[in-house]
């Protein structure tokens, strides 16, 4: 009698174990992707520095001139904030050209409209995006920027994975941050290389300048975009990718 009671639970108890839940710690859009092995910065400001500052050092125009913008390119610009780089990606790409503003802080979208009608900036958009998904229309862009934001990405895979499919033939990402860790606004080259490798780009350049207070890298989708079950995540500590 006693093994048959334990006859009955056993498929009770694999019934259980097979139907686990959905992750409803994590946004929708991010479950069935792998969480990030690394810590997240706060999102502190959506101004990065003055303005001002960053003219004096030449910073956009420096990563302009890398990324190859010029008039007629089309341009997402990712954790937009204030409009640095929209408004001067904007002057760059000309009538032609396009840019859309994109962040997940809808205030600061607000913000940034303003100033967009207020200086009659024709060839700009926006767009409020997840922090899982930046939203963006598939087969769009020529360029996609993600400028001192990448390190506050907490779903960087899911994140990736979604962005990829928004970029055209030929199309590039271009990453600008700082080589220090994660929870301190940067990310450590090696562990940037990795993940986006794990979700299908290559790197096609790099380089440090002092304008930037950091890095620049691009890179472009490479192959079939992976399934999120096949994404092997990165190690914090290394940057290299995770052995099962």
């Amino acid at each position: 009698m006693i093994r048959r009671a334990a006859a009955l639970v056993l498929p009770l108890v694999l019934v259980a174990c097979n139907s686990a839940e959905p992750d409803v710690s994590r946004a929708e859009g991010a479950r069935g992707f792998p969480r990030a092995d690394r810590p997240i910065s706060k999102v502190v400001s959506t101004e990065f520095s003055t303005e001002d500052q960053r003219d004096n050092l030449g910073e956009a125009q420096v990563v302009m001139d890398l990324a190859a913008i010029r008039a007629g390119t089309t341009v997402a610009d990712i954790g937009a904030g204030e409009g640095y780089y929209t408004v001067r990606l904007a002057e760059r790409v000309g009538s032609k050209g396009r840019v859309l503003a994109q962040d997940i802080d809808g205030e600061a979208m607000q913000r940034l409209g303003q100033r967009i009608v207020r200086e009659r900036l024709d060839n700009v958009s926006i767009k409020v995006g997840a922090p899982e998904d930046p939203r963006l229309p598939q087969n769009s862009f020529d360029r996609i920027f993600l400028v001192h934001m990448y390190h506050e990405v907490a779903e960087p895979y899911a994140f990736l994975w979604h962005l990829r499919p928004a970029l055209r033939q030929g199309g590039q990402v271009i990453v600008v941050d700082a080589d220090r860790a994660t929870d301190k606004h940067g990310i450590p080259p090696s562990l940037l290389f990795c993940e986006f490798n794990a979700v299908g780009f290559r790197l096609v350049e790099f380089v440090r300048k002092p304008e930037l207070k950091g890095y620049y890298a691009q890179f472009e989708a490479v192959g079939p975009r992976p399934a999120a079950k096949d994404i092997k995540p990165c190690t914090a500590a290394k940057g290299k990718t995770q052995t099962p």
